[in-house]
C-alpha cells in the first residue's frame, strides 16, 4: 500500500465523504491521490439527517423526503406555516453512505483504509497520519475525527441529545404534506425538550424525542416518552418500530480550531472543525457550505483552510450569546424558539437559524427577545474571542 498522497481524508461520515465527493466532482481535483482512513465501513443508517435549504442542493439525489410546510406548537401556540423559499429535507445515513462511495469506486485514484487513527501531525511542511497500519504522509490531511476536539463539559457545553423512531402504522395516519418541526408541548423537566414528527407517507414517519441538556438520559426514559406521545399525543396505537436510532451532539462554547498548524496542512472539518451550530446543533446544512469553499479554494492553488469572514462572525456570536443564556439557564429554550416563531415570520427564523438572515430580518429578531436576558451573554461573548 502507498505512503504518500496528495490528501488524506480522516473519518468517512458526513464531513469526510461529503468533501470526498466534493473533490472527485471537480475536474481540476478528481486525479488527486486521496487515501480514506476510518475506523469502521460506513454502512449502516445509522442516522438521519434534515436541514432545510433553498433550491437543490449538491445531494439532491438523494433527498427521501422533503416539505415545504412545518408546524411549531408549544403551550397556547398552534402554528402551521407553509414556505416560500426553503424546503425541509431528509437524508437517511445508508442511502448517503452508499452514493458516495459507489461514486468513488469509480476512481482509481482513491483508497479506502479501516484503521485505527494513532495521530495527526505535521513535520517539515507535509502532514503525517499515524495508524494502526502505518504512517501516511500528504500535503493536507482533512480531520473530521474527535482527535482534536477541546474539552467538552458541562460548564462550557450543552448536549443535543436524541432517540428518534421510525414507525409504520397498520391504517392512514399522516399528512406526507406537513411535517412537525418543533412540539415544545412536552415538560421541560430537564431543559430544552420537543417532539419531530416528519412524516414519509400516510403511513410511516419518524418521531423523535431531543433534547438539549447538560447530560444525557437513560435510554428507558426516552423509550417512554416517545411510547408517550406517539400513543396519547398522536393517538397512534397501533404501530410498529421499523427503525431507531440515538445520538449525541455537541452545542459549545469551546474553541474548536479550523487548523491544527500553522501551515494549514491539518484541517478539520465538520463538527471537528467547529461546523456544528453551538445554539441549534445543525450539522449537515454548515458542513456543506464550508466543504464547498474549500474545494473552490483547492480547485484554483489556494490553500484549503477558510478564514471567518465578518458574517461568520456575527452569526457566531448570535450562536455563542444564545447558548450561553441556555447554559445559565436565564430564559427557557422553550420561550426563546416560541418567542421568535411567535413575534418574527417563521421563514425568517429559518433563514436566521440558516446563517442567511437580511439585517432587517435579524433587526427584528433580536428585538423579539427580552433585550436585559440577552444584553450580559452578549458582552461576555463578544469580549470572549
Amino acid at each position: 500500500m502507498e505512503k504518500s498522497y496528495d490528501y488524506i481524508i480522516a473519518g468517512s461520515g458526513l464531513a469526510g465523504l461529503s468533501l470526498l465527493y466534493r473533490i472527485l466532482r471537480e475536474d481540476s481535483l478528481k486525479g488527486k491521490k486521496i487515501l480514506v482512513v476510518d475506523s469502521e465501513k460506513k454502512t449502516k443508517n445509522d442516522r438521519t439527517w434534515c436541514y432545510w435549504e433553498k433550491g437543490e442542493g449538491l445531494f439532491e439525489p438523494i433527498v427521501h423526503f422533503s416539505w415545504d410546510t412545518l408546524s411549531y406548537f408549544a403551550p397556547k401556540v398552534n402554528q402551521t406555516f407553509k414556505m416560500d423559499e426553503y424546503k425541509y429535507k431528509m437524508i437517511l445515513g445508508d442511502q448517503f453512505y452508499s452514493f458516495v462511495l459507489d461514486f468513488a469506486s469509480q476512481f482509481s485514484n482513491v483508497t479506502f483504509l479501516q484503521s485505527e487513527i494513532k495521530a495527526i501531525e505535521t513535520e517539515e511542511g507535509r502532514a503525517f497520519l499515524k495508524s494502526n497500519e502505518g504512517v501516511f504522509e500528504a500535503d493536507f490531511i482533512f480531520n473530521s475525527t474527535p482527535i482534536f476536539y477541546p474539552e467538552i463539559n458541562p460548564e462550557n457545553s450543552l448536549l443535543q441529545h436524541f432517540m428518534g423512531w421510525k414507525i409504520r402504522t397498520h391504517k392512514k395516519t399522516f399528512d406526507p404534506s406537513e411535517a412537525t418541526l418543533m412540539d415544545f408541548t412536552l415538560k421541560q423537566t430537564h431543559g430544552t425538550t420537543f417532539m419531530y414528527v416528519l412524516p414519509t407517507s400516510e403511513m410511516e414517519a419518524l418521531v423523535e424525542y431531543t433534547l438539549f441538556t447538560e447530560e444525557v438520559l437513560e435510554k428507558e426514559e426516552y423509550k417512554r416518552e416517545l411510547t408517550d406521545y406517539i400513543e396519547n399525543k398522536l393517538d397512534i396505537s397501533d404501530y410498529e418500530i421499523v427503525h431507531d436510532e440515538f445520538g449525541v451532539i455537541p452545542m459549545s462554547l469551546a474553541k474548536f480550531n479550523r487548523s491544527e498548524d500553522e501551515e494549514g496542512r491539518i484541517i478539520n472539518i465538520g463538527t471537528a472543525g467547529g461546523f456544528t451550530k453551538a445554539s441549534t446543533g445543525y450539522t449537515f446544512y454548515f458542513v456543506q457550505k464550508h466543504l464547498e469553499k474549500v474545494v473552490e479554494n483547492l480547485s484554483v492553488g489556494k490553500s484549503p483552510l477558510v478564514e471567518k469572514g465578518f458574517e461568520d462572525k456575527m452569526y457566531d456570536w448570535y450562536d455563542r450569546t444564545l447558548l450561553d443564556v441556555l447554559l445559565k439557564k436565564k430564559m427557557e429554550g422553550r420561550d426563546i424558539f416560541t418567542k421568535l416563531f411567535t413575534k418574527v415570520k417563521p421563514e425568517s427564523v429559518m433563514a436566521f437559524l440558516a446563517n442567511e438572515s437580511s439585517s432587517l430580518e435579524e433587526f427584528k429578531i433580536r428585538h423579539s427577545l427580552p433585550p436585559w436576558t440577552f444584553a450580559s451573554s452578549g458582552m461576555k461573548q463578544l469580549i470572549s474571542r
